[in-house]
């Protein structure tokens, strides 16, 4: 008998990548040399582990120094699309930084995702509208499988700017100021992260219908994916159950939570958290997939769909972060076909 083919897809948010000496964020932020190859240990034990093909990354600082760790582990083709950005008196000091993507297997085409003008113009976000992190849009062909096309995002974190500048406030404990971040100022956080979500959603959509191939986005979406923010990349697209997708002239398009399509979710078994805070687990981490990927559905591309968690790492009544590691979990699936 064959042996059926296997491909694993896996994600995982490095929490402040930065090699040393650069810093991030502040300059007394960054590793010394232990827990640098404590760090490098971490992200290298989590690629032997999950023995992924593709992988997405977040929190990125040092594309070159994670380039040279993939290819050490066999991930000859890496990408990434913007840059951070260092700070103009202490240039040691990075700032925004970035998602990237590692493979086993060669891009077809890798480009960063840039947001449809007309959407924009639609959604009355046509002139300043800029990702807080530039999602990835890769393409491959895959033997046996067919044609792929996946998305790398991190999208806009629940922290929420300051409006001290707006009030003209400049004590930041002033009860006025912590009103309005808490109302206002979540209101803006979350709208932010739906537009990121918007965008990647219709340009998911739009290729499944244009190109008919299987679609995975996945990524650090910084909210549950049942929040009011991101509950519509999955809500009217429920899993397809039956042959009731072939009775349809136009491609089945939209995107479910992988974790549900899952041989683990059918057993019964509970998704685990990807993130703590405050000894309480959250789902942050998700990867989304087409119906391709879903073996009730009559066009089902595979055979089988296991989800991953690799959290060993993980404490939940951890008080501040551990930076040698990550406070994310990392996921992944992997399919037969």
């Amino acid at each position: 008998m064959t042996a059926p083919n296997r491909i694993c897809f896996a994600t995982l948010n490095l929490l402040n990548f930065a090699v040393p000496p650069y810093s991030f964020y502040q300059l007394h932020e960054r590793y010394n040399a232990t827990q640098w190859q404590q760090k490098l240990q971490f992200i290298t034990g989590f690629l032997q582990q999950s023995q992924a093909t593709i992988v997405a990354f977040q929190e990125v600082f040092s594309p070159n120094a994670l380039q040279t760790l993939c290819k050490d582990q066999g991930y000859a083709h890496f990408a990434t699309v913007a840059a951070p950005r260092s700070d103009n008196l202490y240039p040691q000091v990075l700032f925004n930084p970035v998602v990237a993507i590692a493979s086993k297997i060669p891009f077809t085409q890798c480009i960063e995702l840039t947001p449809c003008p007309e959407l924009l113009e639609y959604l009355n976000n046509q002139n300043e509208f800029k990702f807080n992190r530039t999602p990835i849009k890769c393409s491959f062909s895959i033997p046996k499988f067919g044609d792929l096309t996946c998305y790398v995002v991190h999208f806009k974190s629940q922290r929420v700017h300051s409006m001290a500048h707006i009030l003209n406030i400049h004590n930041q404990e002033d009860p006025l100021l912590n009103v309005l971040q808490q109302t206002v100022g979540m209101m803006q956080s979350q709208i932010s992260r739906s537009l990121e979500a918007s965008i990647v959603y219709y340009d998911a959509l739009k290729t499944q219908r244009e190109k008919n191939c299987a679609t995975i986005v996945m990524g650090d979406f910084n909210d549950s994916i049942h929040s009011p923010a991101l509950s519509f990349m999955t809500t009217g697209f429920p899993p397809l159950q039956s042959n009731s997708c072939l009775k349809i002239d136009q491609p089945v398009v939209g995107l479910s939570d992988a974790y549900e399509l899952s041989t683990q979710c059918e057993a019964g078994q509970k998704k685990p958290p990807s993130h703590y805070y405050k000894g309480q687990g959250n789902v942050l981490d998700y990867i989304l997939t087409s119906s391709h990927f879903n073996t009730h559905c009559a066009l089902s591309r595979i055979k089988s769909l296991d989800y991953l968690s690799f959290d060993s790492h993980l404490n939940p009544q951890l008080v501040e972060e551990d930076i040698c590691v990550s406070d994310h979990s990392g996921i992944a699936i992997e399919i037969g076909f």
